[in-house]
């Protein structure tokens, strides 16, 4: 069993704030607004994790901001106020902009078409810094064979790929196709039973 003294410095030490409040409950809000511009403002590519350098970026970009968020207070009554200080800010936000279209629209940036009716729009890919290499294993993710099969492929505001297949696709093409070749020889082979039972 715990001790008296020992008992109230370990409650102490994990529930009493050595930060106010305030203070708490902004530095989320700072370092909130802080990764929105930032993020705005280097592109959706960074959301998009399309490589590795991208993914580490995000990965270190968290733990970097972690200590202004946090400060010098380690409690868990700090974390609690500092999770729904950001929780909060962020209801608002998505609330905020609901109603707001173009205000959304400006903060989140619009889509963008990398590929259209099968051609490969090399100015927006450039744009993005998004190479070829990049899109063709983003499709191969999503099931296409190749970029030949892609009619359309637009980056977007959230960071993800949408592809879309060309109408009819490759593989219905060869399906419809060895569809109607067994039709035809099954004629074929009607007409010489029909030839035979003369």
């Amino acid at each position: 069993m715990i001790g008296g003294p020992l008992s109230t410095q370990i409650w102490a030490d994990m529930f009493a704030l050595s930060v106010p409040i305030l203070e708490k409950a902004l530095r989320p809000w700072l370092v909130y607004i802080f990764l929105v511009v930032g993020l705005r403002l280097f592109g959706k590519r960074e959301l998009a994790q399309i490589n590795t350098f991208d993914l580490i970026v995000l990965l270190t970009l968290s733990n970097t901001v972690q200590n202004a968020i946090i400060g010098d207070d380690s409690t868990i009554t700090g974390g609690v106020i500092g999770a729904t200080s950001l929780l909060v800010l962020n209801y608002l936000v998505v609330r905020f902009l609901f109603r707001r279209a173009k205000l959304d629209r400006f903060l989140e940036g619009a889509p963008v078409v990398l590929i259209k009716d099968g051609k490969i729009q090399q100015r927006r890919l450039d744009h993005e810094l998004i190479t070829l290499t990049e899109l063709q294993a983003a499709a191969h993710k999503q099931g296409f064979r190749g970029l030949d099969d892609v009619d359309r492929c637009v980056l977007e505001t959230g960071g993800s790929l949408s592809f879309i297949a060309k109408d009819p696709s490759p593989i219905t093409t060869h399906h419809e196709d060895l569809v109607r070749r067994l039709d035809q020889i099954s004629h074929q082979l009607q007409r010489l039973q029909a030839r035979n039972e003369r």
